[in-house]
């Protein structure tokens, strides 16, 4: 019984070894991800910032719409474009059953 728990004390202490590795391997293989995952994460608090400060927002649109109109026009008919554009497209994906 003895050899047996000096055989499992052993298999153990090379299973810990090989999680270390692991540990290691995927500590420096994820890196490449950091400044991914920080973007996300300066969008995701811009987006609390927005949701937390409505009247902000509100009041550049209509700084916008009083100082630029045709601008705003502009980028509202793309914004409509490409919304009937999505809206076909889907319609089209959907009869296909690919959406």
């Amino acid at each position: 019984m003895n050899r047996r728990r000096q055989e499992l004390a052993l298999r153990r202490e090379q299973l810990l070894a090989r999680s270390d590795q692991l540990r290691q391997a995927l500590t420096v293989q994820s890196a490449a991800w950091v400044p991914v995952l920080a973007m996300g994460d300066r969008a995701r608090a811009a987006g609390r910032w927005l949701q937390q400060h409505p009247g902000i927002v509100f009041s550049a649109v209509v700084v916008v719409v009083v100082v630029r109109p045709r601008l705003v026009w502009r980028w509202s008919l793309r914004a409509w474009s490409a919304a009937r554009f999505v809206r076909t497209l889907r319609s089209n994906l959907g009869g296909l059953g690919l959406y």
